[in-house]
């Protein structure tokens, strides 16, 4: 039997282990806020040693943690060294978006019905935690002898990202040659957004409605504003990334709040704006515009004052030189796989993954989440994932991680 053959046949008769590692995962919540993640990160790591890893937890300090909108945070980190040889890194994060209502089943019940497990984060990105692990453990099965995996499985992407893989980069905590992120089976991502959130705080002066030209009506004036913004839509929707899958820029006013009572004149209003920055663009530039749209659209307005604070910069993912290898091996393994080519394309969100590739990391997306978000319901109620997905991305991976392992030298990485 070939080595390609017992890594598949292995990870076959680890099916319902794999299963059951997931469910244990979705079973312990880990909401994105509140972000309180250490309980499932303990889970985790239990897991991974109960498979005969050895984990290292690394808790993120608290005053970072807070700074970042959490309650708490640990990375989790597992180093498996075969031998010499390049370095391959996978993220996944464990942190996911609240449930929210409409759910048909138990959100944290990991209820497997007609081949699919339903459960928050089951797709996005629990999933990965088992594609990774177990694409790791069938290696060794299969004796593995060059190289080094790492998992890294953090808590932090809904919130950014900032205190799991960019911490654990900042930190010199890892320097990986080649990283994959929590993605999706049927496609490789080699390119996303960015985004950029900005606060918005209006502010003028109350006054009695009986009586409102002696105040200064914030609203009126951040009506102006939003008016100034939403006029930019039309400009976005003309200019068009030339990475396929990426599209145009958007300008989405997602969050507004204000006033004291409906009788009394607003003194403050605040809203968020979601600006998603295609690759070919100036984050610094994007952002420096926004500035100015809304300081022009304010200009005076007699007893307003405009406060803009960022909330967030995500950088946008682009391809990195050595990207080229890690998709042509993918893409080899999966036509063998799943039966059907699968193509590298951008993405129009953002994710984890730009932290390894604004450290020069060659760096891309692909694990066990589904065809699409839609098919997932990612972030809505009854999120899932189809099982047989689970097994062949964990094929995949493996084979993936093999080939990079094998025949690629550090030096040559990069050319």
């Amino acid at each position: 039997m070939t080595r390609d053959a017992e890594i598949l046949h292995w990870i076959d008769a680890q099916r319902e282990a794999e299963t059951r590692f997931l469910a244990e995962l979705v079973k312990v919540p880990s909401d994105n806020p509140p972000g309180d993640c250490a309980p499932h990160a303990a889970r985790a790591a239990a897991l991974l040693e109960g498979l005969g890893l050895t984990v290292e937890r690394l808790s993120v300090p608290d005053a970072l943690v807070r700074q970042n909108g959490m309650v708490s945070a640990v990375n989790l980190v597992v180093r498996r060294r075969f031998g010499p040889g390049p370095v391959v890194a996978l993220n996944a994060h464990g942190d996911v978006v609240p449930p929210g209502e409409g759910w048909s089943v138990d959100p944290y019940g990991a209820v497997v019905r007609d081949g699919w497990m339903y459960g928050r984060g089951v797709a996005v990105s629990k999933s990965d935690f088992a594609t990774y692990v177990f694409a790791l453990k069938a290696l060794e099965a299969a004796g593995q002898a060059r190289g080094t995996v790492e998992l890294h499985f953090t808590y932090d992407e809904e919130a950014g990202g900032a205190i799991g893989p960019a911490w654990l980069i900042a930190e010199k905590l890892t320097k990986p040659d080649f990283a994959i992120s929590a993605g999706f089976s049927y496609a490789i991502t080699t390119a996303h957004n960015g985004c950029l959130h900005l606060e918005v705080a209006v502010r003028g002066k109350s006054a009695h409605a009986a009586e409102p030209a002696s105040g200064h009506d914030a609203l009126e004036a951040a009506t102006r504003i939003l008016n100034a913004l939403y006029a930019l839509r039309p400009a976005l929707a003309r200019v068009v990334s030339k990475m396929p899958g990426i599209g145009s820029p958007n300008l989405t006013i997602g969050l507004i709040k204000g006033g004291i009572n409906t009788n009394v004149v607003p003194d403050l209003v605040t809203f968020r704006l979601d600006r998603r920055i295609i690759p070919e663009e100036s984050p610094a530039e994007v952002e420096a515009g926004l500035r100015r749209a809304i300081e022009s659209a304010a200009r005076g307005l007699p007893g307003i004052s405009v406060d803009v604070r960022r909330i967030l910069l995500a950088e946008p993912l682009v391809p990195r030189a050595g990207t080229n290898a890690l998709v042509s091996s993918i893409q080899r393994h999966a036509r063998a796989v799943l039966g059907e080519d699968i193509a590298a394309a951008g993405v129009p969100l953002y994710t984890d993954a730009r932290h390894y590739s604004a450290a020069g990391i060659p760096t891309v997306l692909y694990g066990a989440g589904p065809r699409t978000l839609l098919e997932a319901n990612a972030h809505r109620a009854d999120e899932r994932l189809h099982l047989d997905d689970l097994v062949k991305a964990t094929k995949i991976v493996a084979l993936a991680i093999r080939d990079l392992l094998d025949q690629t030298s550090a030096e040559t990485i990069r050319k």
